[in-house]
This record gives structure tokens, C-alpha cells and sequence, in this order.
């Protein structure tokens, strides 16, 4: 294919990829009071605790601005699926029908597993912003920014997706045969370690406990990438000529 089809085919996956996300942004639009209400509900809880909490609009537009923002997050999540088959309906035509079979695996598994932790991370935020702010002084007031609450959220949603996409990577290097599955046995410590260590540092709550509850997860995702990549490899060796 010449270079200028090349170059319209992507402008017209790129505007398909942008309209799915306009599309989920407007759905996002709607569903603000609901998606508003399920994170202004530890200020609730904190009120409830016998401490004044709320969420502060600095500014006249404060509340536009964060409608606005939580609506264009909202369509990057739901779209996801959308986007993500654009960019493989782009490349796939130089793929053989075994590497489109393979591509369309990994991006599924991938596209789960990262749903996966941002649905972690939003059961877990609550209880975070419930215990971060227990440390507030009797005589205080907690009056926290919306945009920073709002990145505050969604930077450990992103977070928690992305750590529950390591696996797919490993399985990936596996499949392309840059890394062995005994490699990665033999590297099991390393890998709890960096679970463990990145729990450490994403994780908003203080204590030992919920730093273990979320490193295990991925933990469990890890020795199951493991398992995959020896499973591959020795298929790999019977399919071998001998």
C-alpha cells in the first residue's frame, strides 16, 4: 500500500478512535451525578464520622471544569474497547491470520486485566480517602480541591490498571521468545519483590495490611504469567523438529 493510503487510513482511524471517545465522553456526560455521588461518598462517610469534610470548587467554573474532566475519563474508560480496535483494524493488515489470532488474545486479555485493576483501585480509594483523612485534627476542616480529589482518583485507577497489565507483558516477551518461562521462574523473588514494592508506593492507605491485600493480587497474576509462558514453551519444544 502506498504511503498516502497509509496516512488516510490512519487519519481515518484516528477520527473513528476520537468519535468513539466523544460518543463515551457524552454517555460520561449523563452518568456524572451517579459517577459524582460513588466519589463524594467518603466526604459523606468523614461527615458522618463527626468531621466537616466536602469537596471545594475554587473557582465559578469549578464545577464545570470537574463535570468536564470526570465525563472525557468516563469515555476513555468505556470507549477503550472502541479505540483499542482501531488501532488493531490499522496494523492488523500486515499481520498473518496466526499473528491476528495471537494480537486479538493478547489485547482482550490485556483490555480485561486492565479493567480489572481500575475496578481495584476504585473499590479501594474510598477507603483511603476514609482513613487518609482520619488524621485531620478535631479543630480542622478537610476542604479538598475537586481537580486535585479528581486526579487523586484517577491517577490510582490508571495506576492499578497499568500494574495488572505487567503479566500480558511478560506473556508477550514469552510468546516472541525473548524470554524464557524458566527465566522468569528462576526471577520469582524479583517479581514478588517488585509486586510488593509497588504496593508499597501505590498504595494510599498507612497500613501493612492493605499494602499485602493489593500486592497479592498481582502476585497471583504474575506466577499465573509464569505459568503460561512454560506451558508455551514446551509446546514450543514438541513442536519442534527433533
Amino acid at each position: 500500500m502506498p504511503l498516502a493510503d497509509h496516512l488516510r487510513e490512519l487519519r481515518r482511524r484516528f477520527l473513528l478512535a476520537a468519535l468513539g471517545i466523544v460518543v463515551g465522553a457524552v454517555a460520561g456526560w449523563f452518568l456524572y451525578p451517579w459517577f459524582f455521588a460513588a466519589i463524594n461518598a467518603p466526604m459523606e462517610a468523614i461527615a458522618d464520622r463527626g468531621q466537616g469534610a466536602a469537596i471545594n470548587f475554587g473557582t465559578v467554573g469549578g464545577a464545570f471544569d470537574m463535570r468536564i474532566r470526570l465525563s472525557l475519563f468516563i469515555g476513555l474508560f468505556v470507549s477503550s474497547p472502541w479505540w483499542v480496535g482501531q488501532i488493531f483494524a490499522f496494523v492488523s493488515p500486515g499481520l498473518t491470520r496466526k499473528e491476528r489470532r495471537t494480537a486479538i488474545g493478547f489485547g482482550v486479555a490485556g483490555a480485561v486485566l486492565f479493567l480489572a485493576g481500575g475496578a481495584l483501585g476504585w473499590l479501594v480509594l474510598p477507603n483511603a480517602v476514609t482513613v487518609l483523612t482520619a488524621f485531620t485534627p478535631d479543630d480542622a476542616v478537610n476542604l479538598i480541591d475537586a481537580r486535585t480529589y479528581l486526579s487523586f482518583f484517577t491517577r490510582v485507577m490508571l495506576v492499578f490498571g497499568v500494574a495488572f497489565l505487567l503479566p500480558v507483558v511478560m506473556v508477550a516477551l514469552n510468546a516472541a521468545g525473548l524470554v524464557s518461562g524458566r527465566t522468569f521462574l528462576g526471577a520469582w523473588r524479583w517479581l514478588v519483590l517488585l509486586a510488593f514494592l509497588f504496593a508499597a508506593v501505590a498504595n494510599p492507605l498507612p497500613d501493612a495490611w492493605s499494602m499485602i491485600a493489593m500486592a497479592l493480587p498481582i502476585c497471583a497474576l504474575f506466577f499465573g504469567a509464569i505459568g503460561i509462558a512454560l506451558w508455551s514453551d514446551r509446546r514450543r519444544a514438541r513442536r519442534r523438529p527433533a
